[in-house]
């Protein structure tokens, strides 16, 4: 009879703490982040870079004389910094992105539709330079598409 109490015991104990199990331990288990799929920080900080690079010399772009004029204004190293952050946060990594909202940065830049379809051809072109997976390259390109209404605004 002790030998079956003691089973019984163990078995409840046993259950018990894998019911417990807190969230984030049972979170390990599923799949990894896009964040962890992307290879982290350090490979996302080279996607951007290259990005950002891209953007800079892009004539499309640059004809816009406001997007022209936050390119002399804003120092290139703190805009690839702040976008680290935000693809970072948004694919599950532990950086926070604290800069102002998307809506806030780009209200002032008259962005048009076509200019941010010039934007998308720029990021594929950098994820593909460094060979991110479709799946992941889907992945982001589907949280970038939500902040379009943030940052394209009709021209009058």
């Amino acid at each position: 009879m002790h030998n079956y109490h003691t089973k019984t015991t163990s078995l409840m104990l046993a259950l018990a703490l894998m019911l417990w199990t807190p969230a984030s331990q049972a979170d390990s288990h599923s799949q990894p982040s896009l964040y962890e799929r992307l290879g982290g920080s350090y490979a996302i900080a080279m996607v951007v870079d290259d990005f950002i690079e891209r953007l800079l010399v892009n004539d499309e772009l640059n004809a816009n004389p406001a997007v022209k004029a936050s390119r002399e204004r804003v120092p290139k190293a703190g805009l690839k910094f702040m976008v680290t952050l935000m693809v970072s946060e948004v694919t599950g990594g532990p950086e926070r992105y604290t800069g102002r909202s998307m809506k806030d940065a780009h209200a002032h830049l008259n962005i048009s539709d076509a200019e941010w379809d010039v934007m998308v051809a720029e990021f594929k072109k950098s994820l593909a330079k460094f060979n991110v997976p479709q799946k992941e390259q889907d992945e982001l390109l589907n949280i970038v598409s939500t902040t379009k209404a943030d940052i394209v605004v009709a021209r009058q």
